[in-house]
């Protein structure tokens, strides 16, 4: 018997079985032999009446745009599938991502303080025969996601708004004033409105219509598990590995306190190529290094809940409406950069634009794709970091030295250190910015030559060629936003034309990085 079958076994909710299958659905995207369900459908016919401004599929994070669209006094239903409860692990996030949730009224302050369970400080960045740095306040704070999602709930429907539960969705037609949401439940199995939100994450029926079945370009896995037992360390990692790569994958590692516990994640970056190995296989690479990685016995620890999954990454995100009066949000859209495995910090990044545009766009009727489209825009900074994915992982028959990427973290972070928190914090919350990026670029090409020279070759000539598109844009998108912010009260503009500039002010705002205030 293995280690994970071991380990796995004794704990409840039939971890073992969950991993198995969460497994099958990885080999079926390694084998690209899942079925593109046609979900979305289309009709010339308008619809008799219409109940709903917003129907919202999928409540986890689409509780949170649920709650502010209520407040604002907009007509929404929100459908889940199962029963809306947070899970037992915390999302950890910067406590001051969460004044978002103060700016938008959706929690008091102490309410907040109430969420927030777990906090700690420093958290250590390391490579393996490399550099160590330390740094504050970057993804310390735990949050309670039962706490939250109940307490949100509890505003949602205060402020008027609905929850369905147990109402999976089935299929959606879109009619020229409208569309109908039909779902598996009996009691309420059709809902209509003028626009719906698609919440329901990577794996969303309409997304994968959407991309008609592409395989991703890649992808991030992540096993982990929270444990009693460890030592006393009220530190935590960011960002860590230990070892050089092996079976074509460089393996990084995350630490921090935990309620109950100890978190640890192993995580990797690759493609979907067959021969990837199995969530099961790597969970056994993770309790056979951890060990080692946190300097204890695995006869030591009391295993509370095992935490596994794959995310893919998409090129082409966030991804475009592809039909009218349908909007994909968080994960569905694809709009969190290729490094972040989380969607719940890409959701409040953008929460109070994402609201703010969906509130536009219903006052003034903004309902086709082309408007739609403007709310979840081409992000260059986000668009930039595909360099860096790839620079983290390796082909499938790709043949580069054990040390070549831990050598070239090294190298980058060290940069970042000496140019200090103004640079290196925004990119640890995934936050990319021009004046930084190129000062990091720069002083690394003139540092480590010799390494730069030998990552061309790792992530190819097409890839570079496109990043400094991106780059560019990043920079134009850098110099866009604070011209617009001038031109904004000075405009007369009609609603459409103030709907559609808003927008790409806040594209430019949020994809050169200026919405980021965590240093204030």
């Amino acid at each position: 018997m293995s280690l994970t079958e071991q380990i796995l076994s004794t704990l409840p909710d039939d971890a073992l079985a969950n991993l198995r299958r969460a497994d099958q659905l990885w080999q079926a995207y390694r084998e690209n032999r899942l079925p593109v369900a046609e979900v979305v459908h289309e009709s010339t016919q308008p619809l008799s009446s219409v109940d709903w401004d917003g129907v919202i599929c999928g409540g986890t994070l689409g509780i949170l745009v649920g709650a502010v669209l209520a407040q604002r006094g907009w007509r929404i239903a929100l459908l889940e599938r199962g029963i809306l409860r947070g899970r037992t692990q915390e999302w950890n996030i910067s406590r001051q991502e969460l004044q978002t949730f103060i700016d938008l009224n959706l929690l008091s302050y102490e309410e907040l303080e109430q969420a927030i369970v777990t906090e700690y400080n420093p958290a250590r960045i390391c490579f393996h025969k490399g550099v160590e740095l330390w740094v504050e306040d970057v993804l310390n704070v735990g949050v309670d996601p039962v706490f939250l999602l109940e307490t949100l709930k509890a505003k949602f429907l205060a402020a008027g708004g609905q929850l369905f539960e147990r109402a999976a969705f089935e299929s959606v037609t879109v009619h020229p004033n409208g569309v109908q949401v039909n779902t598996t439940s009996a009691e309420h199995p059709s809902f209509t409105t003028r626009l719906l939100l698609d919440g329901m994450g990577h794996f969303s029926p309409m997304t994968r219509q959407a991309r008609q079945g592409k395989q991703p370009d890649a992808v991030c896995m992540v096993v982990g598990s929270c444990a009693q037992g460890f030592t006393n360390n009220e530190t935590g990692d960011l960002f860590a590995s230990f070892t050089p790569i092996q079976n074509q994958c460089q393996y990084f590692w995350e630490a921090f306190p935990a309620r109950d516990g100890r978190t640890t994640y192993l995580f990797t970056y690759l493609d979907a190529a067959v021969e990837r190995p199995s969530l099961e296989a790597l969970f056994e690479d993770y309790l056979q290094l951890l060990p080692d990685y946190q300097n204890v016995q695995l006869s030591q620890l009391q295993f509370q809940r095992a935490l596994y999954g794959f995310f893919p990454c998409y090129r082409q995100s966030p991804l475009p409406a592809m039909w009218d009066r349908i909007l994909a949000i968080g994960d569905s859209s694809g709009g969190q950069s290729p490094l972040s495995f989380g969607g719940f910090g890409a959701m409040i990044r953008h929460l109070q634009r994402l609201t703010q545009g969906i509130h536009a766009a219903l006052e003034t009727d903004l309902l086709h794709r082309s408007d739609l489209a403007l709310l979840q825009p081409y992000q260059p900074n986000i668009a930039v970091t595909w360099l860096f994915q790839r620079a983290m992982s390796v082909g499938i028959h790709q043949r580069i030295p054990p040390d070549q990427i831990n050598q070239l973290l090294s190298g980058v972070f060290d940069q970042m250190q000496q140019l200090g928190d103004p640079v290196l914090k925004p990119f640890l919350q995934d936050v990319v910015q021009f004046p930084a990026l190129l000062q990091t670029m720069l002083r690394v090409g003139v540092a480590q030559p010799l390494l730069v020279a030998r990552v061309i070759p790792q992530v190819g000539l097409p890839l570079l060629v496109e990043w400094l598109f991106h780059f560019l844009t990043l920079a134009a998108y850098s110099g866009l936003y604070p011209v617009g912010k001038f031109l904004q009260p000075r405009l007369n503009l009609s609603a459409v034309q103030r709907y559609r500039f808003d927008r790409w002010l806040a594209a430019w705002q949020y994809g050169s990085g200026q919405d980021y205030h965590g240093l204030t």
